[in-house]
């Protein structure tokens, strides 16, 4: 599957009563709240002692690929352009 393979079928599961807009604040405000999440997973490993969870930290960097791919949506860029 190629990046804008991922992104459009990712945006199948997209909220279809929400505008543009509405697209792009959410997709920003994802991006800040899954990467929270996965940066407390590394702390609490680094910092805490705890056990690094792997699978925990996949699902949450899997988030961050939706909702990159929600802000790309929004702008109407594929997201092959915002890798690059």
């Amino acid at each position: 599957m190629t990046i804008n393979e991922y992104q459009k079928l990712a945006m199948t599961t997209l909220n279809p009563a929400l505008d543009k807009k509405d697209v792009l604040i959410n997709g920003v405000m994802g991006l800040c709240g899954e990467s929270g999440e996965a940066i407390d997973l590394v702390k609490k490993h680094l910092a805490q002692g705890h056990e690094l969870d792997k699978e925990k930290l996949a699902k949450e960097l899997g988030d961050i690929a939706w909702y990159l791919a929600e802000a790309a949506t929004a702008l109407e860029i594929p997201l092959e352009d915002i890798m690059q």
